[in-house]
């Protein structure tokens, strides 16, 4: 049987479900250290996320 957790601290209803998250997430992030696909530097990944952004707000009026 599984722990019932509080609402209030955690976002799972139970201990297992939390436990059972909790080793997903590692292995995912583990997956990604270990990944041979070349990295992008943070800089260039803003820099297109800022262009896409911009492409996509709207429009400010010429004052």
């Amino acid at each position: 049987m599984s722990t019932a957790l509080d609402p209030r601290i955690s976002e799972f209803e139970t201990q297992e479900q939390a436990d059972s998250y909790d080793r997903w997430f590692r292995a995912k992030v583990q997956e990604a250290i270990d990944s041979k696909k070349p990295r992008i530097p943070h800089d260039q990944v803003m820099a297109e996320m800022r262009a896409v952004i911009e492409q996509h707000a709207p429009k400010k009026a010429a004052a």
